[in-house]
């Protein structure tokens, strides 16, 4: 079985630790090194919203198009950074913008 992995700040990491998933706590200048091994072996990446913000926008969109493995991006408990936009994504992508 394919455990899913949280990638973000350890207090939130606690948490889904609790709940059964593996963590990975990466340090500023990793973030994308600890997201491309974790791609590697896991189904699900729950992508805490600090440690996305941490990522370059272009490569935020890429990983977040995935297929396999799905990376959704979710709230840190200290909510210090919002969530990306998809609705507004998905129209611009689109060209549907109002």
């Amino acid at each position: 079985m394919n455990v899913p992995v949280y990638i973000g700040d350890e207090v939130s990491a606690a948490g889904y630790r609790l709940a059964g998933l593996r963590v990975r706590v990466p340090g500023e200048d990793d973030v994308l090194e600890v997201i491309e091994a974790t791609c590697s072996e896991a189904s699900l990446v729950l992508l805490g919203s600090d440690a996305a913000g941490r990522i370059p926008r272009q490569r935020l969109d890429a990983l977040l198009s995935r297929v396999e493995p799905a990376v959704v991006v979710v709230p840190d408990i200290r909510a210090r950074a919002s969530l990306p936009d998809v609705a507004h994504r998905l129209r611009t992508q689109r060209g549907v913008l109002e």
